[in-house]
């Protein structure tokens, strides 16, 4: 599933499928080229950031490549920085690359910049303050309570729950603070109506044909967007 959902062909249908945001996540190749994969690793082990860019297999995508294949929707760029991860950037250039990268080829408004790592999305504030930036949060329940405070505290725009974690009580927390929020990964039909009945914003999703489908059903401004989770 992770090849499928981060090939440039996949990026083009969920555009054509009626996607608002397609949800991509940057890692960096040994030759600090920026390269669209969830993984760390390849589908046999191998660590991406032990290859130079040219080493990968040909269906690994640059940025540069994936922002033009998403023509026609806004782009939701998470950087993947975790510490245990290997190809971790403790100086988090990552970070100031991938900025200037997604703004040679966007305007600041059709762009949002996530991750887990909250030193990694205030690096990315502090390289440019007029940049939509949120957190992504995991499994945690109390956790996610926590990075919400977090969240309010750093003056981000949007905060990035997993779907169970999500109530009517976070949400309500959330849009108090003034952030949005937008949940992963939701596929199923009667999942995603009840996030919209309880105030969602956005709905990150493998099947962005079916959110569409849900979104207009209500009539709502909620986003369907896909995911690369």
């Amino acid at each position: 599933m992770a090849r499928q959902q981060n090939t440039l062909e996949a990026f083009r249908i969920a555009v054509e499928m009626g996607a608002d945001w397609i949800e991509l996540d940057v890692r960096r190749s040994r030759d600090d080229v920026l390269i669209i994969s969830h993984d760390a690793h390849l589908p046999d082990g191998r660590f991406i950031v032990s290859y130079d860019y040219e080493d990968l297999p040909e269906w690994v995508p640059t940025l540069a490549e994936a922002l033009e294949a998403c023509s026609g929707a806004k782009v939701n760029i998470e950087v993947k920085n975790e510490p245990d991860d290997p190809d971790y950037d403790a100086q988090h250039q990552i970070s100031d690359a991938t900025v200037g990268l997604a703004l040679a080829y966007r305007p600041t408004d059709e762009l949002l910049f996530t991750s887990f790592n909250l030193d990694t999305v205030k690096r990315i504030q502090a390289v440019n303050s007029d940049l939509s930036v949120g957190l992504v949060t995991g499994f945690d329940v109390m956790q996610v309570q926590m990075l919400l405070d977090y969240a309010v505290e750093a003056g981000m725009d949007a905060v990035i729950p997993y779907d169970r974690t999500v109530d009517r009580r976070f949400i309500e927390r959330a849009h108090d603070a003034g952030l949005t929020a937008n949940t992963w990964t939701v596929n199923e039909p009667t999942r995603m109506r009840e996030l919209i009945d309880i105030g969602i914003d956005g709905l990150i999703s493998d099947t962005p044909d079916v959110a569409r489908e849900v979104v207009d059903s209500y009539g709502t401004n909620a986003d369907a967007g896909q995911a690369s989770t």
